[in-house]
């Protein structure tokens, strides 16, 4: 038998969705949680394993030492915002459990293994990007120095195996769906912009576009673009239909599930006659008849990372994808029905005041349904991180999240502070938003939607909660940073 493993999302900031199945770790503008798609591979691989996702089931702390002490492996997903809070509940349960192993998984011991461990004596491996079969191994016995791709302290120096290849095969691995049946409660996942409840999945790895602020492909899943089989998601997707047929909605969330148009038309086909109603994310890149194909298979909504309306900006951060592009891609998702949730980021490398006016009115005249601002994170292991670094962007606090797990401004350029950038953020929201097309999308479905009514009004008393905090924070900053009074002449 194997150790009997126990694969944890941590409890953390209150709301923080910062574990296994988030992009960006942060606690959001409204509360909002992703499925641990990391976790339940490695869980479904280990007999006897069980995945605890904390944060959305409002599992304290204390309840988690208590879980812990009936396990003999720990796997706990980490963040660079939430790593100093991971390590203390780690110690805590190695306090209640002196006898269990604990191994840190996730970005951040990626990129960080050596000072990972030299800084948290408490864990006693760290692995590397894709851990699937490095933690199978470890908890089947397999001799330490054997494993690829983990790192460890031997003789108060930390060893780093050679790196394991990245999974080719994505169909040898477990669907996750039965792993979300037997552990997890899918109506305590909630995404604004999706049709609630939802539940997500993975169907392919990897992305090979070359953005550099991006964390995943250059830390966790890689460049090389691996996909499962068509049928093997077909076979997932009929299963978790009959497992939750309460179910609204179906989100993949790959990082680029529509990359190649063949795959996309021939999935889609196999999809169709399962009668779902699914979303997934989306390049501004796709052409109009694989757009077409997706609606007519039941998609209804698509993730689309905009980021600027600057075509310089999308130069420097190596989108791979033009203005014009994005306008004609979005034309066209308006002309099938398809919804959009635009994700736009402020603070990336060549933002000005004029920049920012330029993205906010690109993103009005694109009219998407919805749409997120986030501000730029250097995580470690990107490349905007090294580049912020080496040109001396990083503020002088450069802490990415506040004492709520909040996005912090961690960037800011010669004319364009931190307080002008998080300021931004919430005038974005104004512009967009109090526009007479989108309040009237807002109140519509408040109308003539109960529930949709319920969510929207709870939704709304947290934005506003937040946004008043970090107009103290601008406020407190900004004078900080005016210039101290000249003395009064004799």
């Amino acid at each position: 038998m194997p150790l009997k493993t126990l694969f944890l999302n941590p409890p953390s900031f209150e709301n923080f969705d910062g574990g296994a199945g988030s992009r960006w770790p942060a606690t959001r503008e409204i509360e909002s949680y992703w499925y641990p798609v990391w976790l339940a591979y490695p869980t479904g691989m280990l007999e006897g394993a069980r995945l605890l996702d904390a944060p959305p089931h409002h599992i304290t702390a204390e309840e988690t030492i208590r879980t812990c002490q009936d396990y003999e492996l720990l796997v706990l997903f980490t963040s660079t915002p939430g790593f100093p809070g991971d390590v203390r509940i780690a110690e805590a349960i190695k306090d209640s459990n002196p006898r269990i192993k604990i191994a840190f998984v996730g970005p951040h011991v990626s990129v960080l293994p050596e000072k990972s461990l030299m800084e948290a004596k408490v864990i006693d491996i760290a692995c590397r990007k894709e851990f699937d079969y490095s933690i199978v191994e470890y908890a089947q016995g397999k001799p330490i120095e054997d494993i690829l791709g983990i790192s460890y302290r031997k003789n108060g120096h930390v060893v780093h195996n050679p790196d394991r290849p990245t999974i080719e095969n994505l169909d040898a691995l477990p669907h996750v769906t039965d792993v979300y049946r037997r552990d997890l409660d899918v109506r305590r996942y909630n995404v604004p912009f999706l049709l609630h409840p939802f539940v997500s999945l993975y169907t392919t790895r990897g992305c090979p576009a070359q953005c550099t602020f991006c964390l995943w492909p250059q830390t966790l899943s890689g460049h090389p673009w691996r996909k499962r089989s068509t049928d093997d998601v077909a076979r997932e997707m009929a299963k978790a239909k009959d497992y939750w047929p309460y179910v609204k909605e179906f989100f993949f969330d790959d990082d680029t599930f529509n990359l190649q148009k063949a795959r996309t038309v021939e999935l889609c086909a196999k999809l169709k006659p399962l009668g779902l109603t699914w979303s997934c994310t989306s390049r501004v890149t796709t052409d109009f008849e694989t757009l077409k194909a997706m609606k007519d298979a039941g998609c209804r909504l698509l993730i689309v990372g905009y980021e600027s309306g600057d075509q310089q900006i999308l130069k420097n951060i190596k989108k791979g994808a033009t203005i014009e592009r994005a306008r004609q891609f979005t034309k066209d998702c308006h002309k099938l029905g398809l919804v959009v949730h635009g994700d736009f980021i402020l603070g990336l490398p060549g933002e000005t005041r004029e920049t920012i006016k330029n993205t906010i009115n690109f993103a009005k005249e694109l009219d998407v349904e919805t749409i997120q601002v986030s501000v730029a994170h250097a995580y470690p292991g990107t490349e905007l991180h090294e580049s912020a670094i080496k040109n001396g962007f990083m503020t002088s606090d450069t802490k990415m999240v506040d004492d709520l797990g909040h996005q912090m401004v961690q960037i800011e350029y010669p004319g364009l502070p931190a307080t002008e950038i998080l300021e931004a953020v919430h005038h974005f929201y104004d512009a967009y938003y109090f526009r007479p097309k989108a309040a009237y999308r807002i109140l519509r479905k408040a109308v003539f939607d109960n529930s949709e009514r319920k969510r929207l009004y709870k939704e709304a008393r947290t934005f506003l909660k937040l946004r008043a905090q970090r107009h103290k924070w601008v406020k407190e900053n900004r004078k900080e940073e005016a210039p101290a009074p000249e003395p009064a002449k004799a």
